[in-house]
């Protein structure tokens, strides 16, 4: 990937592209086996942010991100786009998931091209824009192979770059780098930090790792055991780009200090309530 030079535009005075407030999901409400995953979360967040969430086992982070995404519905609460509410899936997000959830029987090219052809964009646009997502992930030369020929981190890239593709204002990822060895992980962390600063995205980021979510994130919202709730917010106060040597800082390491005092106190109360 080229190298990025941009810094991620984060203002408190510009109008937010994402608000969620208060969300509630119940699962089987009203029934006997009900489940309250998310209990009130909230927050606000701004374009070219990169947000992650972090927080014990079951605590609804995934929940929180497929809601975000449209894909659960919610029980009570407001999710708003760029000042407008919106109640369900749409072309201004996009998932990147951690099985890579890549067609099995399509080839590089065709899996990036796929919510490009959804949207019925002519073909030499679906190319420019392929063949643009294919060299800005690496992936040069492969857009002819198919998923059981690439290795993990190489599947991830395919999911990336299908995201990218479809120009969503907000990205979704899911534990993308959960599925790949920790080496290819670090690679994919800086390349992905260089990929959402020169395409200028928003990103909002679920993770169990908090290595992983203090080097990438602008802050990181700190979730409480089920129901899940946003009770934190970090500010990662570290300059972009960041590169490996970013983790031996003091500064960094304090930061993910802070965020372990967090988990760990959340784990006890889990125990405390005889959910581990």
């Amino acid at each position: 990937m080229e190298q990025a030079q941009l810094q991620p535009r984060v203002h408190p005075q510009e109008t937010p592209i994402m608000e969620f407030s208060r969300l509630n999901v119940i699962y089987n409400e009203g029934q006997p086996n009900q489940v309250h995953a998310l209990k009130d979360a909230s927050a606000v967040i701004y374009p070219g942010e990169f947000i992650s969430i972090i927080g014990p086992s079951g605590c609804g982070k995934s929940t929180l991100l497929h809601t975000l995404d449209g894909l659960n519905r919610l029980s009570s609460g407001k999710i708003r786009i760029d000042g407008r509410e919106v109640n369900g899936p749409g072309g201004d997000r996009a998932m990147v998931f951690q099985d890579f959830a890549l067609m099995p029987w399509h080839t590089v090219y065709e899996n990036i091209a796929f919510g490009l052809r959804l949207e019925g964009k002519p073909k030499s646009y679906i190319r420019e824009k392929v063949m643009h997502y294919i060299r800005m992930v690496g992936l040069e030369g492969f857009d002819g192979k198919y998923p059981h020929q690439l290795s993990g981190g190489m599947k991830q890239r395919v999911g990336i770059a299908r995201a990218f593709a479809v120009e969503p204002k907000i990205l979704l990822m899911d534990e993308p780098f959960s599925a790949i060895d920790e080496q290819t992980r670090e690679i994919m962390q800086e390349e992905v930090l260089k990929l959402m600063l020169i395409e200028k995205k928003t990103v909002i980021f679920i993770t169990h790792s908090i290595d992983e979510a203090v080097f990438l994130s602008n802050r990181i919202l700190l979730m409480t055991v089920r129901p899940g709730t946003v009770v934190e917010e970090l500010e990662i106060d570290i300059p972009y780009p960041r590169t490996l040597e970013t983790k031996l800082l003091p500064k960094y390491q304090e930061y993910k200090s802070r965020v372990w005092d967090h988990l760990k106190g959340e784990v006890k109360r889990q125990y405390q309530k005889g959910e581990v």
